[in-house]
């Protein structure tokens, strides 16, 4: 099973490398873009270089309704985005670690994602059910949540720790172990919150004048 993960790490790879435009990780534009710098499978971004995914949303994979990163469960909450499919042979070694990090931290304002990609609906709920998944998935045949999330397709597995404004602090562009997988949620759990803005002071309103008196002829 490592030989497939690792096989399947150097098509991931492959594809990303169509996409790069330097050496380095950079985000352009007004959303996050992702650039392998390097053929580096793990991906740290500072505060001051991290920019917002896009509207990161579709249906969820068990009721069919709608299911978003917008949701107010997830407000304020560090996130785990992964992205997986049943046909994915290093998405079955990794749901273990990913469900087992999930329960350690979800009682820290640590919350998880799935998004199901380029499957058929019914194998994809079998997989969850087996490997006894119990966060929430989006499911996205046609790969319309990867625009969004700001990552290249079709890269499985990805796993992205989305800081509490819901930025992309790290990418994992293989799969992951659990001990890996909890240190950097830990990191970036561990960032002190984004301030509140500071209320701006009333502008005072300008004196009305009055009208001017007339003298009596």
């Amino acid at each position: 099973m490592r030989g497939v993960a690792a096989a399947f790490v150097v098509v991931g790879l492959l594809a990303l490398t169509g996409c790069s435009t330097g050496d380095d990780a950079v985000v352009q534009g007004d959303t996050f873009q992702f650039v392998s710098p390097g053929g580096k499978t793990v991906i740290d971004y500072s505060a001051d270089e991290r920019k917002p995914i896009g509207p990161l949303a579709g249906e969820d994979l068990q009721t069919g309704g709608p299911l978003s990163v917008a949701d107010p469960r997830f407000a304020g909450k560090v996130m785990v985005v992964n992205v997986w499919a049943s046909w994915c042979g290093p998405c079955r070694s990794e749901a273990d670690d990913l469900e087992q990090v999930f329960q350690q931290t979800a009682s820290s304002g640590v919350a998880f994602l799935g998004i199901n990609l380029r499957d058929d609906r019914d194998s994809a709920r079998d997989f969850v059910g087996d490997r006894r998944i119990t966060y929430p998935t989006i499911y996205d045949p046609d790969g319309a949540t990867l625009r969004d999330l700001g990552i290249p397709a079709p890269v499985v597995p990805t796993t992205v720790i989305l800081d509490r404004s819901h930025r992309p602090a790290v990418v994992f562009i293989k799969p992951i172990h659990a001990d890996d997988l909890a240190a950097k949620v830990a990191e970036v759990a561990a960032e002190a919150p984004p301030a509140a803005p500071t209320p701006s002071a009333p502008i005072p309103s300008a004196p009305i004048p009055s009208a001017p008196e007339i003298a009596p002829r």
